[in-house]
């Protein structure tokens, strides 16, 4: 699976981008990347899966792109 990441979270992360084993869903991707990157914790972010956003937990499937991106607001 591709992982991309935007903003802020670049520098937490280190990368803007990541090819990483599939999890089945959304709940254990933002376990295991909190549990690898602690101050994911402290920073609210979106995720979208295949250039959707989703909220709640949602399934995986190999190949699919999945992006994080920081919450943002606009005028």
């Amino acid at each position: 699976m591709e992982l991309l990441i935007f903003g802020s979270l670049t520098d937490i992360i280190g990368t803007n981008k990541q090819v990483i084993d599939t999890p089945v869903d959304t709940e254990m991707l933002k376990a295991s990347l909190l549990q690898q990157y602690p101050s994911l914790g402290q920073v609210p972010y979106f995720i979208a899966i295949n250039k959707t956003m989703v909220q709640g937990n949602h399934p995986l499937q190999e190949g699919d792109v999945v992006a994080l991106m920081p919450a943002f607001s606009g005028g």
